[in-house]
């Protein structure tokens, strides 16, 4: 097994007396792609969310490379650059173009040469097939032109790893395709990634390890071709049961 990058060690989060992570033991390591899924408001996108310190937790510890990640952190900031976290909203600056987008934390936050960056930029815009859209500004880009734009942005400040939250959920069909091949070629090239999905045929391709959340409790994890094929718990397989019907429902309509 490769070397330890992020983990998580007895981890809590509630809003009051709701409950949504449940002392969740996790271990992410360098060059793994870990898909989690489960049901809606199981978790999931919190889990995310508290890995790069958009949420406390209550109790457990969260580290990265051993570096606490936290409120209580003073090199919090510093260590929220290593870790990119691509939305399911895109969130790009609507005054801005394409290339402003991406160029803009590493010269501002990172203090890269302008010259150096934009020249990365443009090749991995390149790699994703976009380019000729660098002057472009979001109003002017389809959904899934929209979000490999923000996959880009991330890529542009060297995370350590890569988080992506439900990024194709939003996304009309025509455009999911163009999104999942641009994390199937980050997976290839080995990014460390952690990917929240309802794509289950995506997350049987790019994972090596399947991660089955539910009410906030890790319920089963293995790799993809076991879990999918044969899931251990009853939970697990209720989910899956439940998936194919509706996916079956969708091709009928």
């Amino acid at each position: 097994m490769s070397e330890e990058l992020l983990k998580l060690t007895n981890v809590h989060k509630a809003y009051g007396d709701n409950t949504i992570l449940n002392s969740i033991d996790l271990t992410i390591h360098k060059g793994e792609v870990v898909v989690i899924i489960g049901p809606s408001g199981c978790g999931k996108s919190t889990l995310l969310r508290c890995m790069n310190g958009l949420e406390k937790i209550q109790d457990g510890k969260i580290t990265l490379d051993d570096e606490e990640i936290s409120g209580k952190s003073k090199n919090l900031a510093k260590i929220r650059q290593r870790i990119g976290m691509v939305f399911q909203s895109y969130d790009l600056f609507p005054h801005k173009t394409v290339l402003e987008n991406v160029t803009l934390a590493p010269v501002i936050v990172q203090k890269r040469d302008k010259k150096e960056v934009r020249q990365e930029a443009e090749e991995l815009l390149k790699k994703v097939g976009l380019l000729e859209k660098k002057d472009s500004y979001p109003r002017e880009l389809s959904g899934g032109q929209k979000q490999r734009v923000a996959i880009v942005r991330a890529l542009c400040m060297h995370p350590e790893i890569l988080l992506f939250d439900e990024v194709t959920a939003a996304l009309d069909p025509e455009m999911v395709r163009e999104v999942l091949d641009t994390m199937l070629e980050l997976a290839k090239n080995g990014s460390t990634m952690v990917i929240v999905t309802h794509e289950m045929s995506f997350a049987k391709a790019v994972a090596d390890r399947v991660i089955f959340l539910d009410k906030g409790d890790i319920v089963e994890e293995g790799k993809p071709k076991e879990f999918f094929a044969n899931p251990q718990t009853e939970r697990a397989r209720q989910f899956l049961d439940t998936f194919i019907f509706d996916e079956a429902k969708k091709h009928e309509d």
